[in-house]
């Protein structure tokens, strides 16, 4: 998937929690995969976890800039 940080910055907090709910999706789809044995690329895991990471930090910092 890999987030575009300069498109995250583009959303408003709308879109991104629209955007957090998806990548927590795909991170418990991605889990349960690599669980049953089904998953053949681990890294992908680990790359996701990084995108939900990036969109929870613009939405703190947009939280931090309201008060």
């Amino acid at each position: 998937m890999a987030v575009d940080i300069s498109k995250l910055r583009e959303m408003s907090i709308e879109e991104l929690d629209r955007e957090e709910r998806n990548i927590r999706r795909e991170v418990w789809k991605l889990r349960v995969q690599q669980g049953t044995g089904q998953l053949t690329d681990f890294r992908k895991v680990r790359r996701t976890r990084k995108d939900l990471a990036r969109v929870k930090t613009i939405r703190k910092e947009r939280e931090m800039a309201r008060s």
